[in-house]
């Protein structure tokens, strides 16, 4: 398949980005202001911390780096450090810039480009954790004890160097090899320590094999791949900084936080259904957390499931509070705690504004103006934002694999059938093994939902017709 400019595919992409009426190009007010910012950042009260020696994880080829980590034995315990873009320092409040960042909300990714939150002078330069430049940051230190239960956090800004650039499976070699030094060798003890803490309290992260888009030979693939555990380590880390972040805010009594309601019985019950069906053993007095914890996402079966579990994490959103008590519900049931948004400020809106919050609350000082003036229509925009690059990305896997299967009409696939509609049993979702595809299907009759179900392709055409199938 090519994804090479004139081709169905190539021009598909572009009518996804016109006719949903995407951001485009920056206007040049934001650019001449983002320019003026990187020569010129506002920097004040940020301390020197580039004798630190941090290093960033992410996958490969990114620029945009939020995050860089230091991790640290200590005599009882561990210590986190983990420094976070400083986005503030180049965004005045109020100026063009600002506004942009309101307009576009996220990073917005496709097969062939993305667009940004901001323009990349800053998000790829001048405020990206990039090694051996100076940058400020948001430079949380978090003292873990033996167990890895958070026992002291503090924040303040700072300037900070990275000394090494990994990605996930760079980082993964190296702890494997034993050829780690302790700052990322440590990734796996403190994340393994973390992972069994959220198991304490009843949390959970699926590791859902990824519908990835792969790029190779001018054209794009598909292909289902199941993450490292460096990338489970290296989340605990952000989680765990999300956590500490809705905590001080939660003390401070103002703030925002990441919610997620508790999966209505129903759904529940529907889940059970599917893992019947797909001979998943799951004792009625086991957690669905446990179960989840114990699948194996390398196999096809444990793969569809999980695909379904992802079911029960709808509903998230964001919920300003500001003066009184905690809202209803307050807890992201996942994380199973207190959470926020607060490591991504590069990429996502929200972050910005939730290390401004913790930011004032430890230095025991009220928060900025324009941050509580821009708190009450954050949770809104970023629905609306996340809304988008949500439908963005379902979009673009919809052309690939229309592109991949157009050639293919009328061929039979296995698959496994991971949603059915409550209002239409004949329609659903189904989940190709080979090649990685999940689409729709329609039938004549109730689909299996959760069991094995041979398909023939129907329609594929990019930008035309998304996939479909039809049960055999």
């Amino acid at each position: 398949m090519t994804g090479a400019a004139g081709t169905p595919l190539r021009e598909a992409l572009h009518a996804l980005r016109t006719d949903a009426a995407l951001p485009g190009d920056f206007p040049a007010e934001v650019l001449a202001e983002a320019h003026d910012a990187a020569r010129a950042p506002e920097l004040g009260g940020h301390r020197d911390a580039t004798d630190i020696p941090f290093l960033t994880i992410d996958p490969s080829g990114a620029m945009d780096l939020d995050q860089a980590m230091h991790l640290e034995r200590r005599a009882h315990g561990y210590r986190v450090r983990y420094a976070i873009a400083d986005v503030a320092a180049f965004v005045r409040p109020g100026g063009a810039l600002d506004a942009e960042a309101h307009r576009r909300v996220t990073t917005l990714y496709f097969p062939d480009g993305r667009i940004p939150l901001h323009p990349e002078v800053l998000s790829e330069d001048a405020a990206s954790l990039l090694p051996g430049r100076v940058r400020p940051a948001a430079l949380w230190e978090i003292d873990l004890d033996p167990e890895g239960r958070a026992v002291a956090t503090r924040l303040g800004r700072a300037l900070v160097r990275s000394r090494a650039r990994l990605d996930y499976a760079d980082a993964q070699r190296r702890i494997d090899a034993g050829t780690a030094e302790e700052p990322l060798a440590l990734l796996r003890d403190i994340g393994t320590l973390r992972e069994e803490q959220e198991v304490a309290r009843g949390g959970i992260s699926l590791n859902v094999p990824e519908q990835e888009i792969t790029a190779h030979d001018g054209g794009y693939g598909l292909a289902y791949r199941a993450p490292l555990p460096a990338e489970g380590w290296n989340a605990q880390i952000s989680l765990l900084t999300g956590m500490a972040a809705a905590r001080v805010m939660a003390d401070s009594g103002t703030g925002i936080l990441r919610t997620l309601p508790v999966a209505p019985d129903g759904a529940v019950a529907r889940l059970r259904r599917s893992a019947e069906a797909l001979r998943i053993e799951w004792p009625h007095h086991v957690p669905y957390a446990e179960v989840v914890r114990s699948l194996d996402p390398g196999r096809a079966d444990h793969a569809a499931f999980l695909q379904e579990c992802t079911t029960l994490l709808r509903g998230a959103g964001y919920t300003v509070f500001d003066g009184g008590d905690l809202p209803v519900p307050a807890v992201h049931a996942a994380v199973a705690d207190l959470y926020t948004h607060c490591t991504a400020p590069l990429r996502r809106l929200v972050d910005r504004y939730a290390a401004e919050l913790c930011l004032a609350a430890c230095e025991d000082r009220d928060p900025p103006e324009w941050v509580l003036a821009a708190l009450p229509a954050l949770p809104k925009e970023m629905a609306e934002g996340t809304r988008r690059a949500n439908t963005v990305e379902r979009e673009s896997v919809d052309l690939v694999e229309a592109a991949l299967l157009a050639d293919r009409v009328g061929a039979v696939f296995d698959g496994y059938v991971v949603d059915v509609r409550d209002d239409a049993p004949d329609t659903g979702t189904v989940h190709i093994d080979d090649p990685a595809i999940v689409a729709r299907v329609e039938g004549d009759a109730p689909l299996p939902l959760g069991e094995r179900l041979r398909v023939r392709l129907a329609e594929a055409s990019p930008g035309t017709a998304k996939a479909l199938f039809r049960p055999v």
